[in-house]
C-alpha cells in the first residue's frame, strides 16, 4: 500500500476513537481541511524558492510549519485552543489587498463553512504527525493522492451525502481530449466536484505552456463553481496540487442561485466540461431564477438550460447526462428543442449502465454541443463493454484507451464531419427527424433491434401488438377448450 494511502488509514482509524467526530461525513471534512494546509504549506515552500517577495495569506503563527511539524509540538489543551484560534483567524483576519488578499480569499472561502469537530488535542496531534509523513511535493505522492479523492467520495456515499459521483477518470480524459481546449480559452465547470474536469483541463493545456505568460494564461482561464463545502475544499486543494497557486477561479456558491437573466457577455466561456448532479431536486425558489419554459427543480436540467446561455458564440460543450434527459418531457423537451435549435448537437455517445458504479447503476450520455448554428444531424455512438468485462467496478474500471474507436471515427466538425460513417455502433438522424419524435432523443441503435427503447409511440404500439398477440391466444385457447367439451364452452 502506497505512503499516502496508508497514511490516510491510520488517520482515519486514530480519528474514531475521539467522541468530537460522529461518523465518516466529519470525519472526512475534518482530514480535508489538515491536509490543505498541510498541501498549501508545501506548495509555499516551493513558491518561497521562485519568487523573491513571496509573502503568505495565513499569519505567521498559523502556517502549518509552525504548530503542526514538530512531531513534539504542542498537544492536548493547548492544541485544541490553538486550533479554535486558527479557525477564527482564517475565516476573518485574513489580508485583504492586492496579490496577497487574492491568495487570501481562497483559505477564506476554504475554511468558511469547515469546523473542527476533534475534542482530543491528543488524538488531534497524532493525526497531524500521520499527515507530515506525506510529502505533497514528491510527485508519486502528489499522484497518488488523487486516487485518494475517488475513496473519500466513496466514503461519502456510504456516509449518506447522495449526489456525490466521482467521474471516472477515463471520461474526463474522453470530454477533454474531443473539446481539445486551447491555451487562451476559457473553461468552466459549473457543477465542479472536486476538479475531476478542471485538473484533466490542466493537464491538457500544459502541453501549450512554453513562457511564463502561458501559465499566467493557464492559471486565469479555469473556472468551476462548487457548493457544498467539501468538495469545494477538495477541488482547491486539487488545483493546487495541478499547479495553479492562487486558485481563485474556483468559486464556493451555487451557480443556479444567480438569475437566469443576470448571466450577460462577461460570463460567457469557451469551452464547458461538467457532470451535473442528476437526481437531485433544488430548494424551492430556485426555479424561479429561470425563464418560465425552463423551470422545474431538477438539478440537472437548471444546469443544462444555463450551460447553453453561458457558452459563447462557436464555444463547445461536453456534458454527462442520465437517459432520462433523452426521452424526458416537458421542461426537458424544451431544453432539447433549444439545444438543436442553437447548438450543433453533433455527438451523443452512450455509455454502459456500470460505469459510475459503484455510485449508480443510472445508464448515461455524453452529449457534445458547439452553440452558435442550428443542428443539422444528432450522430450517435454506443460505447460497448470490452470483450469479456460485464460489468465495470472498482478493480476494473473503465479505461481511457477504450475510447480510442469513437477517436478514430469521429472526424472534424469544421467540415462537418463529412468523414463520418454508419457502423454497427454509429448511427444517426436528421433535426428534421429528431423534431418529428417530440424531440425524444432516445434512440436505439438500429444495428441491435432488440436494444430498448422509451419512445412512447414505440411503447404503446409494441404493447398494442402484446395485447393482440395475448386475444389470439386466448381465442385459440378457447377454441381448443370448446372443442374438447363438445362445443359446450
Amino acid at each position: 500500500m502506497s505512503n499516502v494511502s496508508s497514511a490516510i488509514k491510520s488517520i482515519q482509524d486514530i480519528m474514531r476513537k475521539d467522541v468530537g467526530v460522529d461518523g465518516d461525513a466529519q470525519r472526512i471534512s475534518q482530514m480535508v481541511w489538515m491536509i490543505f494546509l498541510k498541501i498549501y504549506d508545501d506548495r509555499e515552500e516551493e513558491l518561497e524558492l521562485t519568487e523573491e517577495e513571496y509573502r503568505s495569506p495565513i499569519p505567521e503563527k498559523y502556517r502549518w510549519r509552525n504548530w503542526a511539524k514538530d512531531r513534539e509540538g504542542i498537544t492536548g489543551d493547548e492544541l485544541m485552543k490553538f486550533v479554535e484560534d486558527l479557525f477564527f483567524a482564517l475565516k476573518t483576519h485574513l489580508p485583504t489587498q492586492g496579490e496577497v488578499g487574492r491568495r487570501a480569499q481562497v483559505v477564506r472561502d476554504v475554511f468558511e463553512d469547515t469546523y473542527n469537530y476533534m475534542k482530543s488535542g491528543t488524538l488531534m496531534r497524532q493525526v497531524v504527525n500521520k499527515i507530515n509523513e506525506i510529502d505533497f511535493n514528491n510527485t508519486k505522492d502528489r499522484h497518488t493522492f488523487g486516487a485518494i479523492y475517488e475513496q473519500i467520495l466513496r466514503d461519502l456515499q456510504s456516509a449518506g451525502n447522495a449526489g456525490e459521483f466521482y467521474t471516472p477518470r477515463a471520461v474526463t480524459r474522453f470530454i477533454v481530449d474531443r473539446l481539445n481546449p486551447q491555451l487562451h480559452e476559457t473553461v468552466l465547470d459549473p457543477a465542479c466536484g472536486t476538479g475531476g474536469f478542471l485538473a484533466c483541463i490542466i493537464d491538457h493545456k500544459r502541453q501549450f505552456v512554453k513562457s511564463p505568460d502561458d501559465e499566467v494564461a493557464l492559471q486565469e482561464t479555469i473556472h468551476g463553481v462548487e457548493k457544498k463545502a467539501l468538495p469545494h475544499m477538495l477541488c482547491v486543494t486539487n488545483m493546487i496540487l495541478h499547479g495553479i497557486d492562487t486558485p481563485s477561479g474556483i468559486t464556493h456558491g451555487n451557480t443556479l442561485e444567480k438569475p437566469y437573466r443576470d448571466y450577460g457577455e462577461r460570463d460567457r466561456v469557451n469551452v464547458i466540461a461538467t457532470n451535473p448532479p442528476f437526481g437531485g431536486m433544488e430548494q424551492d425558489g430556485i426555479e424561479g431564477n429561470f425563464p418560465t419554459e425552463f423551470r422545474t427543480r431538477e438539478t440537472a436540467d437548471l444546469f443544462m438550460a444555463l450551460i447553453i446561455k453561458l457558452l459563447k458564440n462557436n464555444g463547445r460543450a461536453g456534458v454527462v447526462l442520465p437517459d432520462g434527459f433523452l426521452f424526458g418531457e416537458g421542461v426537458k423537451t424544451n431544453l432539447k428543442k433549444r439545444l438543436i435549435e442553437e447548438c450543433n448537437l453533433h455527438t451523443i455517445v452512450r455509455l454502459p449502465g456500470s460505469v459510475f458504479a459503484p455510485y449508480t447503476g443510472i445508464k448515461t450520455n455524453v452529449l457534445f454541443f458547439t452553440k452558435g448554428t442550428p443542428t443539422k444531424d444528432v450522430w450517435f455512438y454506443e460505447h460497448r463493454l470490452p470483450n469479456g468485462v460485464k460489468a465495470y467496478n472498482k478493480t476494473r474500471p473503465m479505461q481511457f484507451e477504450e475510447f480510442q474507436a469513437e477517436r478514430d471515427w469521429w472526424g472534424d466538425e469544421a467540415d462537418g464531419f463529412r468523414a463520418r460513417r454508419e457502423t454497427e455502433q454509429a448511427w444517426k438522424i436528421s433535426a428534421e427527424g429528431v423534431e418529428r419524435r417530440g424531440y425524444n432523443l432516445d434512440l436505439k441503435n438500429p444495428h441491435t433491434p432488440d436494444a430498448e427503447s422509451h419512445d412512447p409511440d414505440e411503447l404503446l404500439a409494441r404493447f398494442a401488438d402484446q395485447q393482440a398477440d395475448i386475444q389470439s391466444i386466448r381465442n385459440q385457447l378457447k377454441a381448443i377448450l370448446s372443442d374438447a367439451l363438445g362445443g359446450k364452452a
